[in-house]
Formats: structure tokens, C-alpha cells, sequence
């Protein structure tokens, strides 16, 4: 999610926020039913609490204590991640962004560095549109906070204030394992990017465990590996105004589904919602997307680019998914308007056809 916030969903109590945001975003479980009629599934589920979500794994084909003990290891892994890489309280990234902010150079924490290095590159692929390095932004729209902002929307001038300063993956340098940032305004919050990292990192042990046919959902962004059975994995896309399935898609052997909507983390003030995608080149919500869906096989570069393609918008998303490799994009609009390439038209099934679609050329 998004030069986004972190990690927590945006309701009052974090386990009801969590199963209401495995409900809304990407909606796995009943889509794993082939239907009325049918057997029992025989899939596997196992549930957790990490990242700031609820994370579920469906296993297929293996048996309950492996599929047990692959769920503690992951709920281990992603607890540590969480609390290392957490934006707004103690841990490896906050020590790194309070060293960077003195200009002088240091030690990259060895289990960061690779992240760092991933989401550096790809926000200049994004062209600066994924932009890490506005933890300031985010912070002073109130969500570098586990509880939900109550408004109102911050003073204008301290906006551009943080705005003139440009933080960007460019003032950070990075050589011989050392970091250094000459831009004094760079706080990274990797929102946007840790949860794809974490379920890359998860489908990754997945394999050594030797289980080849499962999906990791955190809070409805997840990577599927395999078959569910004789069949595709299957899964829903949610509609952003709506309380339902927008779509559903059938997924290859490995591919990830992420998106960002503005539905996610917000409040509402003088009529208005603020939600915590934020352009950084206004300091002001992206506001003429409401939601982004797009499909690739990594799921850190698919984090990334929902944020960027969600901040992009209507006109421009299309050049920015061509720079990062997005074959599958799906863009619903502020105004309902459905916009996707022919890429993805051929792969989703609409629930109910949308009443506007608007088909790009080929990416």
C-alpha cells in the first residue's frame, strides 16, 4: 500500500479491522468454492495477525501439521518484520531514518539494505510517484499513528513547506554497504512496499518448506502459488464503492494481486475524504482514483506500483505501468469509470458489467 502509511488498517480495534479488510480488499475464501453442489474444499486455512493485518494462507495438497507449522514460522517471520520496519516506532527503520537525517554516512542494516535497494529502484522506474522517502508527509497528515486520523487536513503552508524540500531515493547513496542521504528531509516509510517484501519472503520459505500450491493474503494484497486442485486459484477484486466482488481473475503459477484504494485509511473533513495515498508532488491525497488492481509475479514490485498508478491516475498510468513491467492493470476512477489494458480485460470477469470501461493500448 501506498507512499502510504505503514502497516495498521484504519479501524478502532486491529483484529476487527483486519478481518473486515481480509473482506474487503481481495476477497479469497468463498471464490475458492467451485460452487453450489460441489464437495467440500479440501484446502487448508490458517489465520494470523501480523503486519498490521490479518494474514490468512490457504495451502493445497499437503497435511494439517504442515500446514500448522508453516503458519507459526510465517506469523514469527511477519511479527519480526513488522516490529524492524515499523515507520513510527522503534526498530531498525526508525534507527536507520534518524541516522540518515544526519548526513553522515553508515552501516545499512543488512536486512534492510535489499529493501531499500528494491524500493529505490523501483521509484525511479515510477518516475518519484512511489516515493519512500516521505515519511514527513505522511506523518503530518496523522497517520504514523495506530489510530485512526480525526482531521482536520494539515495547514497548507507546512504542506509546501515539506513539499519545496523533495525528499527522494536519490539523496540516498548507497556504496559498499554504507547509506548516507544529503537531503535532510528524507524519512523512509516503506508502507507501500514491506508488505510485498514480506510476502515475497514468505512464498520464499513456503518453497524450502517444499510447499508449491498456496496463497498468502494480507489484508487482501497477496502472491498464489501453484494450483488450487485441478484449477486456477481464483480470487475477487473488491468494489471500492460498493460492499461486494467487482471481478474475479484466475491466476497463473506464481503471480501476486495488489491494490491501493482510497478506501483503505482515511478520514472525512468538511465533506471531503483524505485518505493516506499521498501524491508527493502536492503533499495532498491523490484524488481522482478511488482504486488500483494490478497483477505481476513479484509481489514488492506490485505493492509499489499500485501506489504509483494510483497516484499517476486516469491519464498518465499507463506510461508509468509500461516503466515498471505491469502487464495487468485495472483503474476505477473517481467518477465509477473502469480503465484497464487489453492485457486485463482478457483475464476478468466482471460481476456486474461496469456501465463505462475504457480500454488503454496494449502495455
Amino acid at each position: 500500500m501506498p507512499s502510504a502509511s505503514g502497516w495498521q488498517s484504519d479501524k478502532e480495534d486491529p483484529v476487527l479491522a483486519s478481518a473486515s479488510s481480509a473482506r474487503i480488499g481481495l476477497l479469497l475464501g468463498l471464490l475458492l468454492l467451485a460452487g453450489c453442489g460441489q464437495p467440500a474444499d479440501p484446502a487448508r486455512h490458517r489465520q494470523f495477525f501480523a503486519l498490521g493485518t490479518l494474514v490468512e494462507v490457504t495451502y493445497y495438497g499437503i497435511g494439517s501439521d504442515v500446514a500448522e507449522q508453516a503458519s507459526q514460522e510465517l506469523e514469527q517471520m511477519f511479527l519480526r518484520m513488522h516490529a524492524e520496519w515499523h515507520a513510527w516506532q522503534p526498530g531498525r527503520l526508525q534507527d536507520t531514518n534518524r541516522r540518515l537525517a544526519t548526513g553522515d554516512a553508515f552501516p545499512a542494516d543488512p536486512e534492510l539494505l535489499p529493501l531499500f535497494e528494491k524500493a529505490n529502484r523501483l521509484s525511479i522506474l515510477s518516475d518519484g510517484l512511489f516515493n519512500p522517502t516521505i515519511g514527513k508527509l505522511v506523518s503530518i497528515w496523522g497517520f504514523h499513528s495506530d489510530e485512526r486520523p480525526a482531521g482536520p487536513p494539515p495547514d497548507n503552508s507546512a504542506l509546501t513547506a515539506l513539499v519545496s524540500q523533495q525528499p527522494s531515493v536519490t539523496d540516498v547513496a548507497i556504496n559498499d554497504g554504507y547509506l548516507r542521504s544529503s537531503n535532510p528531509a528524507v524519512r523512509y516509510d516503506l508502507g507501500a512496499v514491506a508488505k510485498g517484501h514480506a510476502i515475497d519472503q514468505g512464498i520464499g520459505r513456503l518453497r524450502e518448506l517444499g510447499i508449491h500450491n498456496a496463497i498468502i493474503n494480507a489484508g487482501g494484497d497477496l502472491r498464489a502459488i501453484g494450483r488450487h486442485g485441478d484449477r486456477p486459484w481464483r480470487i475477487g477484486i473488491r468494489d471500492p464503492r460498493g460492499p461486494g466482488v467487482l471481478a474475479a481473475i484466475e491466476l497463473g503459477d506464481d503471480e501476486s494481486v495488489f491494490t491501493s484504494g482510497d478506501y483503505e485509511r482515511f478520514f472525512d473533513h468538511g465533506g471531503r475524504r483524505y485518505h493516506h495515498i499521498i501524491d508527493p508532488r502536492t503533499g495532498y491525497p491523490a484524488d481522482t482514483v478511488t482504486s488500483v488492481t494490478v497483477v505481476h509475479t513479484d509481489a514488492t514490485t506490485a505493492d509499489a506500483a499500485a501506489t504509483a498508478l494510483f497516484v499517476a491516475g486516469p491519464e498518465h498510468w499507463h506510461a508509468i505501468a509500461r516503466r515498471m513491467g505491469i502487464r495487468y492493470v485495472l483503474m476505477i476512477d473517481a467518477n465509477g469509470t473502469v480503465h484497464m489494458n487489453p492485457a486485463m480485460q482478457k483475464r476478468i470477469s466482471f460481476d456486474t458489467e461496469p456501465a463505462d470501461i475504457r480500454l488503454s493500448t496494449p502495455l
